[in-house]
């Protein structure tokens, strides 16, 4: 009895120790398993590896919501930007292309527990590198590594949209006033900033019934504040409108029966006896063009061709005549268009 109960004494030590020893080296496994994931899964390089590749998939809700991503009030402040700063494009739809080709180049830990990750990839045709400092926040579970981004990679593109208020960009149309008041929305260029997700390519454009701006391709880099215009011009619907326009005006100005049309750019003096009302014609319209000037789309002076027939006597022997003359002329205006896309001209002295 003593024998056997020295044996199962033994025998139950020799588990304890047995068990002592998996769990130990299931404990190892188990913080080699921790340490790997920490180094890769959740190690800082693929923190911003995966902040990258949601930009490139176009994911802004899991891009925008990367820790260190969105800016907050006092960060706004302290960049010296409006507090009302646009954020429309921090959106699904308007990049035109993200970053490609993502490798990290160096993930260096720094003393403060921070860590720096170089990372080079292709933006469009352009091989760029950034550097993105990232620091450790609560960990999941205790266990896992979290980090954030210490500076927002957001950066600002400034816009001026040169001649027209409303520009494009990817899927998203948005007017530079939105945030303005009073004598600045009546500016004939506006410029904006937007908040935009980097590193990407944008494009801007803008194209109606009116007016047109040639697309225009924007790189931008984290941190690194952009500027792009987009320059709307007339359309040949704009310029026949205004064409339609100086015609109509012309013609009421060849409807008046006296030799110096009132508010008009053709007249003649003569020195002899007006016999009958005189008869205007217009011989050559003014060809329209137009070009952007500082506050509205501009027609240099430009050359028409007027006609007048009218019998006439003279007062030296007193024969009577048909004159038939042909009268240069020039016009020059302003074009505009109103809230309600109709057009205003304002025709100018040309001296």
């Amino acid at each position: 009895m003593t024998g056997a109960g020295v044996r199962s004494g033994r025998l139950s030590v020799l588990a304890i120790v047995g068990w002592a020893g998996l769990a130990m080296l299931l404990a190892g496994a188990f913080l080699a398993a921790l340490g790997g994931l920490n180094q890769t899964t959740y190690g800082a390089a693929n923190f911003v590896q995966r902040y990258l590749d949601a930009v490139a998939e176009d994911d802004m809700a899991t891009a925008t919501t990367t820790p260190g991503v969105a800016l907050d009030d006092a960060e706004i402040e302290a960049l010296g930007l409006p507090a009302d700063i646009s954020s429309a494009m921090l959106r699904s739809g308007v990049i035109e292309v993200g970053p490609e080709d993502v490798q990290v180049v160096e993930d260096v830990a720094n003393p403060d527990g921070t860590h720096s990750v170089s990372v080079s990839y292709r933006l469009d045709t352009a091989i760029l590198q950034s550097t993105f400092d990232v620091r450790p926040i609560d960990p999941l579970y205790g266990l896992l590594n979290r980090w954030e981004f210490v500076t927002s990679p957001i950066t600002v593109v400034d816009v001026t949209a040169a001649h027209n208020p409303v520009f494009t960009v990817g899927s998203l149309t948005l007017d530079t006033r939105a945030t303005k008041t009073g004598d600045d929305l009546k500016a004939f260029t506006q410029t904006a900033p937007y908040l935009a997700i980097a590193p990407a390519v944008y494009e801007f454009s803008y194209s109606d019934i009116l007016v047109e701006a040639i697309p225009t391709t924007l790189g931008i880099e984290p941190q690194k504040r952009a500027e792009v215009t987009v320059d709307a011009q007339p359309t040949a619907d704009f310029v026949k409108r205004v064409q339609t326009q100086v015609d109509d005006y012309l013609d009421q100005c060849a409807t008046q029966l006296v030799l110096q049309p009132a508010s008009c750019p053709f007249g003649i003096e003569i020195d002899d006896r007006v016999l009958g009302d005189p008869a205007w014609s217009i011989v050559t319209y003014p060809v329209v063009t137009l070009t952007a000037g500082e506050t509205a789309f501009e027609m240099p002076p430009t050359d028409g061709l007027a006609h007048i027939s009218v019998e006439v006597q003279s007062l030296f022997d007193g024969e009577i005549t048909q004159l038939e003359e042909d009268r240069p002329f020039k016009v020059a205006l302003t074009a505009t268009i109103r809230p309600d896309d109709s057009i205003a001209i304002q025709l100018q002295q040309t001296g």
